[in-house]
């Protein structure tokens, strides 16, 4: 099916912004530059980004997700454990951004604005959902939320810790990202603990109600 033409000039004018944007920001003075590199004209600009550069939050995140998506396509996940997936999942995406890490660390700090943190939030918990749904991820009670919630922050956390490692193997990133698994594994491991506690506590409360009002 072929794109819309709004699609395929977002495109092209992502294609030029990401340069743009490396160097002079997520601001709407590149997203005109990226726009004149493209060819295209200020009405087919308006057509594929009505809000300018903050249209192309999405179109850039979204090209990482499917990098991503496909680069795990090439991965023996079958062989890995629990947390090595979900690990290489987020080194994937890191190193599909890679070549465009200056690019993504001015989308960072644009959407750090607190006019923008619903938008950051929608894009992180986005690319939280596609990996645990790559992962066979079928969930629908609270450990949809839960599990989708607890990556965001996974990711979130690595990415800043990602934008300040200038090292060629980024090896302080992966040990990172690897300390950050380890806490959320031992979370969980604790709140399997406190369920059967839990359900005993809710199991005296309701003995007891029903000896203080006379439940049957």
């Amino acid at each position: 099916m072929t794109d819309a033409p709004s699609a395929r000039f977002r495109t092209r004018i992502l294609n030029a912004f990401i340069d743009h944007a490396s160097r002079q920001g997520w601001t709407d003075a590149a997203f005109q530059a990226a726009v004149e590199d493209a060819g295209l004209t200020a009405g087919e600009a308006a057509l594929a980004c009505p809000r300018g550069a903050a249209d192309l939050f999405d179109a850039f995140a979204d090209r990482a997700d499917q990098a991503m998506l496909r680069a795990l396509d090439d991965l023996d996940l079958a062989s890995m454990r629990y947390t090595q997936r979900v690990k290489a999942a987020v080194q994937v995406r890191l190193q599909a951004q890679a070549p465009y890490k200056d690019a993504a660390r001015a989308m960072s700090r644009a959407l750090a604005r607190p006019t923008r943190a619903p938008e950051a939030a929608r894009l992180l918990w986005r690319t939280a959902d596609r990996i645990w749904r790559y992962l066979g991820d079928t969930s629908t009670d609270e450990n949809y939320y839960s599990k989708r919630a607890i990556l965001t922050g996974v990711l979130a956390s690595t990415y800043a810790r990602w934008f300040s490692d200038d090292s060629a193997d980024q090896e302080a990133t992966w040990a990172f990202l690897d300390a950050r698994l380890a806490n959320v594994m031992q979370f969980e491991k604790f709140k399997a603990r406190l369920k059967p506690l839990s359900e005993g506590v809710q199991s005296a409360v309701g003995v007891a109600a029903r000896f203080r009002y006379g439940g049957r």
